[in-house]
């Protein structure tokens, strides 16, 4: 039978930050949500929704919902969450798909400004 080195059982506990776990354990192994989320579309919890009802199988769902008691943008549910970008959003995925929450995106716009106004801001911005 092998030994294990030492450390080798616990290398998942951090003594400053605790047991550490990864963002794959979070979301199941999952890595694209099942639904696309701009960085700055809005996040509403639907205050009628029971989450009782419904299998949540991460902490940081329910910790998504009180944030999102009130409009928050997906990088904010990031940032509080302290937790990176595709995670949150596959978390938003699971509670989107369970109807607890409501996605706000921003419009997208038809007009694009042309190159040459953007060069022009770039060497303005260069002249301060």
């Amino acid at each position: 039978m092998r030994a294990d080195p030492p450390g080798a059982l616990h290398d998942w506990l951090d003594d400053e930050a605790g047991p550490v776990v990864r963002p794959y354990a979070m979301t199941g192994g999952r890595v694209r949500p099942t639904v696309g989320f701009d960085l700055v579309a809005f996040v509403h919890a639907d205050p009628e929704a029971d989450p009782d009802r419904h299998q949540l199988s991460q902490p940081e769902h329910r910790r998504i919902l009180r944030l999102a008691a009130e409009p928050i943008s997906v990088a904010e549910v990031s940032a509080h969450l302290d937790l990176a970008l595709g995670v949150v959003r596959v978390l938003l995925g699971d509670l989107l798909d369970a109807r607890l929450i409501a996605i706000h995106e921003p419009p997208a716009t038809s007009y694009y400004p042309d190159d040459n106004i953007l060069k022009a801001v770039v060497n303005g911005l260069r002249a301060l």
